[in-house]
C-alpha cells in the first residue's frame, strides 16, 4: 500500500472544472457493481456505481482502497491517481490519454485498455481530452469487452 499524504488540503465546497463525472450509460454496459468509487463528487456520484465512494472530504488518495475500485480521477492530478489504481491492480479507470511515465506504464501493464470514442461526453459534455478505460482483474477485463465501443487491447 502507498504511504500517501492527503491531495487535498480541505473539503470541497462546490463543483469544479475537476467535476467530469461518468455518465450512467458506462456502468450500465460494464455490468459490474464496484466495491469503491474512489473519487466521487462532494455530494456523492450522481448513478449508482460503487458500494462505498469517497470524496475530496473523505481523500480517496490517502484512504484504503479495497475490492473492486472505480476510479473517475482529477484530471488536472491524475498521476497519484493513476499509481495508486496500478499498485492496487483490481478495478478499472477512466483517465486522460496522456503522454506521461504514469500512462506509459498504465498502457504497457493493464490487463486491458480501450480508448474512449473521441466524441465521448460526460454527464457536463467533453472535455476535449481523448480518455480510456483500463482494467486490472478478468471481471474488468470481460466488462470492457461487454462496452462495444472499440477495440480492447489486452
Amino acid at each position: 500500500m502507498l504511504n500517501q499524504e492527503a491531495l487535498f488540503p480541505m473539503p470541497q465546497q462546490g463543483n469544479t472544472s475537476d467535476d467530469y463525472w461518468t455518465p450512467k450509460w458506462i456502468f450500465d454496459a460494464l455490468g459490474i457493481e464496484f466495491d469503491l468509487d474512489v473519487a466521487c463528487p462532494p455530494q456523492g456520484p450522481p448513478h449508482k456505481s460503487a458500494r462505498a465512494f469517497y470524496t475530496q472530504e473523505t481523500d480517496g488518495l490517502a484512504s484504503p482502497w479495497f475490492g473492486n475500485v472505480w476510479m473517475n480521477p482529477p484530471f488536472s492530478k491524475c498521476a497519484p491517481w493513476a499509481w495508486k489504481f496500478m499498485a492496487h491492480r483490481h478495478g478499472i479507470s477512466l483517465t486522460a490519454v496522456s503522454n506521461s511515465k504514469w500512462f506509459d506504464e498504465l498502457w504497457n501493464n493493464a490487463d486491458a485498455v480501450v480508448l474512449l470514442p473521441y466524441n465521448f461526453k460526460f454527464d457536463q459534455g467533453s472535455i476535449f481530452i481523448h480518455t480510456c478505460l483500463s482494467a486490472y482483474g478478468a471481471e474488468n477485463v470481460e466488462a470492457l469487452h461487454r462496452l462495444k465501443i472499440g477495440r480492447v487491447r489486452s
